[in-house]
């Protein structure tokens, strides 16, 4: 019945068989729990569960309803994701991509509680050791973070929360939640009136254990950090010279992620400090990159630089002009120029 028949006749279908599934007795060696020998013959349990696996993608790929096809798919694998053989056949299908589109910050009731169960199967996952590699490649951790920011459920907060607990020891999730953030997100979170003690007891953890991921980053890891977040601060390592020699050609990644980011917060910030540290660090760039110079033009730096050098901050304007200089006359002189 779940492929036959009108929307009605395979939505009940799905969700009688997710019932029965979910409330039976747990058998071993044939013997139910009432102790009396199974008789039954026909399709195993597993067969039942991955015939719905396959109707739920189905589902989750082309609903055969526009507007409830999607959630009664949501709704029962949150129920089926405890089964082990769901997990499996869902990783096996490449099931989990079809999540992630789902993780988004959302407004409605009917919204809330298709993220709320969409997440929750994100984190059923996140105890699947193959279903997290799936996580680890695709746009699931950056979405749960804007979720996190956003949600004003509690129930949302604390599912998420709680897969950030199990991934973040898990490869690079440590270091990513970093860079996206997160350990200033907690403290935002453990600020507000949460009622729920096992959301306090997850966000207590998660910081003890970003804050251990954040000891073991290198240098350039921490710069890196402190750049993407915009809190830029007179930290040892930007006046370091050993910091610059070393790690200059990190600020390659990414076509230079870490050098943009650095002149967008020239543009954007309002913060002193934080424009002074761009300007000299963008200066450090150029006179420690053998192609500084020739970069820093191309990313049209040298126009945002000069409108600070005209900053109502002293620090800023002897930054900008430090970096106008280094700018104008390249590495050959770069060297006289002092701070």
């Amino acid at each position: 019945m779940l492929w036959k028949g009108n929307w009605f006749i395979q939505e009940k279908s799905c969700k009688i068989l997710a019932l029965i599934v979910s409330a039976r007795p747990r058998t071993q060696d044939g013997v139910v729990a009432n102790g009396e020998a199974s008789k039954i013959r026909g399709p195993t349990i597993n067969d039942v569960l991955k015939e719905l696996v396959d109707w739920l993608c189905t589902q989750l790929k082309k609903p055969f309803h526009p507007s409830y096809g999607i959630p009664t798919a949501i709704n029962c694998l949150a129920a089926l994701l405890k089964e082990s053989v769901v997990k499996s056949s869902f990783v096996r299908v490449d099931g989990v991509k079809l999540l992630i589109p789902l993780i988004t910050p959302a407004s409605t009731q009917q919204s809330n509680q298709l993220l709320y169960e969409t997440c929750l199967c994100v984190w059923l996952l996140s105890y699947y050791e193959p279903a997290i590699e799936y996580l680890a490649t695709s746009r699931a951790l950056p979405r749960l973070v804007d979720v996190v920011k956003s949600s004003t459920k509690e129930k949302v907060v604390r599912v998420v929360v709680l897969t950030f607990r199990n991934l973040f020891s898990k490869g690079t999730f440590g270091a990513q939640m970093v860079d996206l953030g997160l350990p200033q997100i907690v403290q935002s979170l453990k600020a507000q009136a949460w009622s729920d003690e096992d959301l306090l007891e997850a966000l207590n953890r998660l910081e003890d254990g970003l804050k251990d991921n954040i000891k073991k980053l290198s240098s350039f890891d921490k710069y890196k950090q402190e750049v993407l977040l915009g809190h830029l601060d007179w930290s040892p390592m930007h006046k370091d010279p050993l910091f610059w020699r070393d790690n200059i050609s990190c600020f390659e990644e990414n076509n230079f992620q870490v050098l943009r980011v650095l002149i967008t917060i020239m543009d954007s910030s309002n913060d002193p400090r934080a424009l002074a540290v761009a300007c000299y660090d963008l200066s450090q760039f150029i006179q420690h990159h053998p192609a500084g110079r020739v970069i820093v033009n191309d990313l049209k730096a040298k126009e945002r630089v000069m409108k600070l050098m005209t900053h109502d901050s002293a620090e800023v304007t002897k930054n900008a002009l430090l970096c106008i200089q280094r700018l104008f006359l390249g590495a050959k002189y770069a060297s006289f120029l002092q701070a």
